[in-house]
């Protein structure tokens, strides 16, 4: 009974560490530091492994935008405490910014061993 515990134990760790450990053929190229949402009213933001593909993103206060969360490797989500913003793997959603400030983005799904370290800002100006 201890060993089926102990191997089923293991199996999980191993499950959650490979969870979004795909392998890159190819280095993504590297975007502007700091995009603002387009006109068209949407903000995109692209998961890789381990980490957003901006290190900051800003937003128009009193702006209703379009998020879309677009996963390239493993499963991802965007959690944005202080607005109550949760988005899934390869989701959208439309959220009116109408608090300004700067706030933590971070990856909710527990996506391997660089996990803790995928995070982002967005800025409501």
């Amino acid at each position: 009974m201890k060993k089926t515990i102990v191997y089923l134990l293991a199996l999980v760790v191993v499950l959650a560490l490979a969870a979004c450990a795909k392998k890159e053929t190819s280095p993504a190229p590297e975007a502007p530091s700091t995009p603002t949402a387009a006109a068209s009213g949407e903000l995109k933001i692209t998961a890789t492994n381990w980490k957003f593909d901006q290190a900051e993103y800003k937003v128009k206060k009193g702006d209703t935008l379009k998020v879309t969360l677009d996963s390239k490797d493993g499963a991802h989500g965007v959690k944005i405490d202080k607005l109550n913003v949760s988005i899934g793997t390869n989701a959208s959603k439309d959220i009116t910014f109408d608090k300004a400030g700067t706030y933590d983005i971070i990856c909710s799904i527990p996506c391997g061993a660089g996990h803790a370290k995928m995070t982002a800002k967005l800025i409501v100006e």
